[in-house]
């Protein structure tokens, strides 16, 4: 039994096939669906999301979206996503070592409250890709 996985971002349709499990960052911590899962809509935090294809498991990194599932059907629509295989290790690792500078130097509430959001998004970059590699 399968799910139809559908995720769409303001330019692109990301994802739009039959998929048997997914594992997601929702505001409340992630979550597990699985054929039959009950309907749901849930907002997205910036996170990743494991697709599991039969054997095979894909990775995106997720910029805050929502997610609705019903009859068997799931639609995630993003602000923003990336494959973990379309991200840059290295590139990656040097972003999440500014955003931690950043957050380190930043002051008043405005720059640390940019500061921990830059950051979130560097360390979902950096998750997506070490769970692809830790699939392998």
């Amino acid at each position: 039994m399968t799910l139809n996985l559908r995720v769409m971002a303001p330019n692109r349709i990301v994802w739009n096939s039959e998929v048997q499990e997914i594992i997601l960052s929702t505001n409340s911590g992630r979550i597990g669906i699985l054929p039959n899962h009950a309907p749901l809509l849930t907002a997205l935090d910036i996170g990743i999301i494991k697709i599991r294809l039969n054997t095979q498991w894909s990775t995106m990194a997720l910029m805050g979206g929502f997610a609705m599932i019903d009859n068997n059907r799931m639609i995630i629509l993003v602000n923003e996503v990336e494959k973990a295989s379309e991200i840059n290790f290295q590139e990656a690792q040097e972003t999440f070592q500014i955003a931690q500078n950043k957050l380190a130097q930043a002051e008043g509430r405005k720059q640390i409250i940019e500061a921990n959001l830059t950051l979130k998004r560097a360390k979902a970059r950096l998750e997506a890709i070490k769970e692809v590699s830790s699939f392998n």
